[in-house]
């Protein structure tokens, strides 16, 4: 094999691994002990677990936020084959996922449930980009979401990852801004919302 021939193999060996790689891993996350069995919500809050179940782009990690008009409080950084527990408040929510871009997703959660969302990666111009996905009611018991769940492993965030999303706040409140008013701009049922009942 030529040393061009050889070149471009390895070119084409690394894009491949790029978009089917195997699962993910992020300096800034840990696996999680408290989280060994399936979270449950106290009376009080409400549950959302991120879940990534695709290797899709799987060197690229996506961090998840729950936002509002001003704020972007981090939730958490979620890795492929990874999921992450984020603990709130009952209520109307705005979650945010980055990575090249930004998506969004609405979610109406009720107290003492646990709600699901997926993820999704797809690939961008120069890096992965992700949308977040609600798990319906209805998937809820399918073998579909056992196995998304049981592929992904529970992590939590390490001092890094708070330090990590300070250090990008700019970058983070930037995207937010930018891809919000394209994301408003879309018609209500195009926007992906975990609804009151998308629970256990």
């Amino acid at each position: 094999m030529s040393k061009k021939h050889a070149f471009v193999s390895c070119i084409l060996l690394m894009v491949v691994l790029s978009l089917f790689g195997c699962a993910g891993s992020n300096q800034y996350m840990r696996p999680s002990a408290q989280e060994s069995v399936a979270p449950v919500a106290a009376d009080n809050e409400s549950v959302v677990v991120f879940m990534r179940p695709s290797t899709l782009g799987f060197a690229i990690s996506s961090s998840v936020f729950d936002i509002n008009d001003s704020n972007e409080s981090f939730l958490g950084i979620v890795s492929a084959k990874k999921k992450v527990v984020c603990r709130t408040t009952p209520g109307e929510h705005m979650f945010m996922v980055i990575g090249e871009s930004a998506d969004f997703m609405r979610a109406n959660l009720q107290a003492g449930k646990t709600y699901y969302a997926l993820v999704t990666p797809r690939m961008g111009a120069w890096k992965a980009r992700f949308s977040l996905r609600p798990v319906t009611k209805a998937e809820l018991g399918s073998d579909q979401f056992k196995t998304w769940y049981a592929d992904c492993e529970f992590t939590e965030n390490t001092p890094g990852a708070f330090q990590w999303a300070k250090d990008n706040a700019e970058s983070i409140r930037s995207k937010k801004t930018e891809y919000l008013k394209k994301w408003n701009g879309k018609s209500e049922a195009a926007k992906p919302m975990l609804h009151p009942d998308d629970c256990l």
